[in-house]
């Protein structure tokens, strides 16, 4: 009889620490879990700030548990026919998606998709500020997308417009 009640509590203590363990990444990425609108960015572009915009672009981030996606694009985009207007509206835009994981005041996504294919299978690492209403997601110099032979220096602002909550019951 003592067996049976031990091997039940060590049963209990086994359900108990996985419940812990599987949630623990929801409640520590919780905090992050949402819809962002894009409030502003700042890019330098080996060492030159890129000051080509007329208005500031316009997008969402989406944060899952698991994934996160991202969708921007410059509001003065216009419609293009001819080989260079679509060459400018490629120009302008950026979207990957992929799972993430959180390392103190870093995020680190794998993109398994993206706009441009020399994101996929990478890891995109940037340095992780929440405050209040929102994010602040920025990286140190790394390879431009458009032009891996430059460097970029990046700073991105986004405003929470949707919290989810991570354990719905």
């Amino acid at each position: 009889m003592n067996s049976t009640k031990e091997e039940n509590m060590h049963k209990s203590l086994g359900i108990l620490v996985t419940g812990l363990l599987v949630s623990a990444s929801c409640l520590a990425q919780g905090s992050l879990v949402g819809t962002y609108k894009l409030v502003s960015i700042k890019a330098e572009i080996d060492g030159r700030l890129r000051d080509d915009r007329t208005k500031p672009p316009h997008g969402y981030l989406m944060i899952t548990p698991k994934y996160y996606a991202v969708f921007y694009t410059r509001q003065d985009r216009k419609f293009g026919t001819s080989d260079a207007d679509k060459a400018a509206l490629w120009e302008s835009l950026t979207a990957f998606a992929g799972p993430y994981r959180t390392e103190g005041k870093k995020i680190v996504i794998s993109p398994d998709v993206s706009y441009n294919e020399i994101f996929n299978g990478t890891q995109q690492t940037r340095d992780l500020e929440v405050n209040g209403k929102g994010i602040t997601l920025s990286s140190g110099p790394r390879p431009y997308g458009r032009d891996p032979s430059k460097k970029i220096v990046l700073r991105q602002e986004w405003e929470r417009i949707e919290s989810v909550n991570c354990h719905p019951m």
